[in-house]
Formats: C-alpha cells, sequence, structure tokens
C-alpha cells in the first residue's frame, strides 16, 4: 500500500500473524467439511476460528469509518481486504464476508434505530448471517429495472411475492434475514424509484429456499448461493428501509464499499496464486530443464506482477477517492476496478493452472476453486459489459462540451490569417492543391 497508517500496518501485521496460525493450518479441513457436510451446514472450522478471531480483535474490520467510530477508511481496508482475500477462510471468520458486510453497512446507513437493534447488532457479533436477493431467474437481472417481483402495500403490512436465485447465505443455518427488493410502486414514472429495500425475516410463513445453487460445480464455497420463493409473505411496513421507491438509491451506496472488497480479495488470492507458480517454476523439471528457465514461464510470471501491480493501483485509487469525494465521484473508477480485477485473476490463474497440469484441474492447489470464485465475479454486482457501458458514457460526458480548438487540433493552432501565411510559406497547402 502507498504511505500506509500506522493503524493499517498494525492491524495488517496482526491479520499475517493470524493468517500463518490459524488460517492456512485450517484450510483443508474447512474445504473438506464444505464438500462432505454441504451448504445446508455450518462448519465446525469457521465457527471455532470465529471465537480466536473476536479475541484477537480482528473483527468487523470492513466498517466505515465515517459511520462508525474508530472504523477504518476505504483506503485503510483495502490492504487488509487483500490479506484476508488470499484464503477462502478467511473472510467469514473475521466476519468481513459478502453479503453479510454489505448487509450491515446498508442497515447501519439506511436502518432505523428499531431495525439496528433487531438485525445489525446480531449481525456485527457474529451471532446470525444473511442474505441478499435482487436477481431473478426469469428477468434479466443486470437490468435491475426489470426486477417483477412485488411487494404490495396491505394494510399495516407489506405483502411479498417473487423467485429469486443466487441469493447468497440463504441456506446458512444461522441466516435470519433477508434483504429483499423487488417493485413496490410500479405506477412511478421514474423506473429508477419503482424498486424498494425491505427486511425480510427468513422464517416467515411462505419463504423457501428452494434449492442450493452451485458455482462451476461448488457448493457452499466459494459462495452459498440458493434459489428462494417468497409467496405471499407478509411483513410489517416497518421492515421497509429508507421508504418506498429508495431501492436504487440503496443498491448504489452498498455496491461501491462491496466492490471495492470483492477486488481486494481477488488481488490477495491472485498474489498467492504467482507465489505457487513460482515455486512450481523452480522445482518441476520437464525434459531436462526447470520450468523457470522456460521463456513462456518467465513471460507469464512477469506479466501476472505487472497485472496484479496495476489492479491494485487502480483499487487504491478508487479506495481513495471513495473516502474523500464520494461513491458517486468515483463510480468510474469503481466501475473500472470491477471489470479489471476479476479479468486479471481469471487470466492468471488459468496460467496456473497451466503450469499445474492436471493438478491443476483438481482443487488440490486451491486453483479450481480460484478460477470459479474469479468468474463468479465477472457477474456478480454486475456484469462487465454494464460497467463498460458505464465507463465509456462517463468518458464521453466528460469531453461532450469540449470545444475543438482545446484538444490539441490543428483548429486551435492555425487562425485563417496563419493558415494564409503558411500556405504562402509552403508550409500549408492552398485550396487549389485540393481536388474538385
Amino acid at each position: 500500500m502507498l504511505n500506509p497508517t500506522e493503524r493499517t500496518e498494525q492491524l495488517a501485521e496482526r491479520l499475517r500473524a493470524f493468517m500463518s496460525d490459524h488460517i492456512y493450518p485450517s484450510e483443508r479441513q474447512y474445504l473438506l467439511e464444505a464438500e462432505r457436510l454441504g451448504p445446508w451446514t455450518v462448519y465446525p472450522t469457521v465457527e471455532r476460528l470465529k471465537v480466536l478471531a473476536r479475541d484477537a480483535g480482528l473483527w468487523n474490520l470492513f466498517l466505515p469509518e465515517h459511520h462508525w467510530v474508530g472504523g477504518l477508511t476505504n483506503l485503510e481496508y483495502a490492504p487488509l481486504c487483500e490479506i484476508m482475500g488470499r484464503s477462502f477462510l478467511a473472510p467469514e471468520v473475521f466476519n468481513c464476508s459478502a453479503p453479510d458486510t454489505g448487509n450491515m453497512e446498508t442497515i447501519l446507513r439506511y436502518g432505523s434505530e428499531e431495525q439496528k437493534e433487531r438485525w445489525l447488532k446480531p449481525l456485527m457479533a457474529g451471532d446470525i448471517r444473511s442474505a441478499f436477493g435482487m436477481t431473478e431467474p426469469a428477468r434479466a437481472s443486470s437490468d435491475a429495472t426489470q426486477i417483477a417481483s412485488e411487494i404490495v402495500a396491505d394494510g399495516d403490512d407489506y405483502v411479498i411475492n417473487g423467485r429469486k436465485w443466487y441469493t447468497t447465505n440463504a441456506t446458512h443455518p444461522k441466516c435470519e434475514v433477508i434483504i429483499f427488493m423487488g417493485r413496490v410502486s410500479p405506477e412511478v414514472e421514474d423506473p429508477y424509484l419503482r424498486q424498494s429495500m425491505i427486511l425480510v425475516p427468513r422464517n416467515t410463513p411462505g419463504v423457501r429456499v428452494v434449492r442450493a445453487l452451485p458455482v462451476f460445480g461448488f457448493y457452499g464455497v466459494p459462495d452459498r448461493a440458493a434459489e428462494v420463493m417468497f409467496d405471499n409473505v407478509r411483513v410489517p411496513k416497518s421492515n421497509i428501509l429508507l421508504g418506498e421507491g429508495r431501492g436504487f438509491e440503496i443498491a448504489q451506496g452498498r455496491l461501491g464499499p462491496g466492490r471495492i472488497h470483492h477486488c481486494m480479495r481477488l488481488i490477495g488470492l491472485c498474489e498467492r496464486v504467482l507465489e505457487r507458480m513460482c515455486r512450481r517454476a523452480q522445482i518441476r523439471e520437464p525434459f531436462g530443464a526447470a520450468l523457470a528457465q522456460q521463456s513462456v514461464t518467465m513471460e507469464r510470471i512477469a506479466q501476472s506482477r505487472i497485472m496484479i501491480e496495476q489492479a491494485r493501483l487502480l483499487t487504491l485509487k478508487a479506495a481513495h477517492m471513495m473516502d474523500t469525494v464520494g461513491n458517486k465521484a468515483a463510480r468510474q473508477e469503481i466501475a473500472m476496478i470491477k471489470v479489471v480485477a476479476p479479468t486479471m485473476a481469471q487470466q492468471i490463474i488459468d496460467w496456473a493452472i497451466q503450469m499445474f497440469g492436471g493438478g491443476g484441474t483438481n482443487n488440490d492447489h486451491l486453483l479450481t476453486l480460484a478460477a470459479a470464485n474469479a468468474r463468479l465475479l465477472r457477474l456478480a454486482d454486475g456484469p462487465d459489459e454494464v460497467h463498460r457501458n458505464q465507463i465509456a458514457k462517463l468518458e464521453m460526458k466528460r469531453h461532450k462540451d469540449i470545444s475543438p480548438d482545446s484538444t490539441g487540433g490543428w483548429a486551435h493552432v492555425l487562425t485563417p490569417q496563419e493558415a494564409d501565411r503558411m500556405a504562402s510559406e509552403g508550409l500549408w497547402p492552398k485550396p487549389a492543391d485540393f481536388p474538385a
């Protein structure tokens, strides 16, 4: 990190020590539990390590400075998130995993005092977990204006109907609340004011977790994705977040920090993958020469280092802008890192799989799980195409009102008089020189 604060340096040192002492030695057991127990079960290794992390003071590090006394800025948290991203086990152990981080910050920022008391406190304590229901199987969910699920007022309640999938955490036994996004005001002309978010207790009648969904064949890790039906689910009107028609506003507020977290975790994961590539290159000697001596290996390792550094610097820039000028002003940078980081990770992990050969295609070296995670994140929080469109629109808007005279073209260099003078000196073509 560039110019790290003393607080970040101290926390980073403690995090690295905890990772070495507890996280890395427990990874194999954790992955065996996920594979054998499935996505509907609490994993004992996670619960055991949570106690240690909380006692070590490495808990809820993601909480933002502007909403929590003693919290970290996005720039301070980013390198810590990178350290945690080196292991799929770490984020939940430190109570810093999605979607709980986004849900906690959403309730902290937009929830009522009653909502904070009921849901935020147990989430921060790690006593419960939460889910986020936005994506729908029958709609192009990259365009949130198409969300079809309904939140209909009925007396003192709202009645909720809809079908969601890739609702992370819904299969977790400790999941007790779902933030649900649905259409509450279809008659409103502005499509961005038709959606609302509401807190739905998971045990409410009509909420049914239909099935766990695999991510490239993996269940439970890297995601506890699920399909969930909401059939005439009735909740009090007091459960709505911020108010009717404020769903898009909330979504934009929660996505910025979440994207920073995803990107920094990917950078940490790629650092670990690159370390493994380098070790592999030095111990494998096919056809009488170490892989490290082959130019293609050296090229890929060098390019991996370059790509990681570029992604990190862009992500830290986005984090700094979020802290200093706000999420809205940083939206182009946030969109850029969301495109850059998963694409970078997917390429580096693919090179690593190639270097590990057959062993890279099982999960002995964590590479297939890493590849699944990187590919997933090219869709999560919006697909690459949506972010590229936003980046391009913002770039064109930036240059829309710029006069040609200010762009460095001929127009700002030559006045008509100068053109005549240069033409007389043979330095500029005369009108007669152009073909009719």
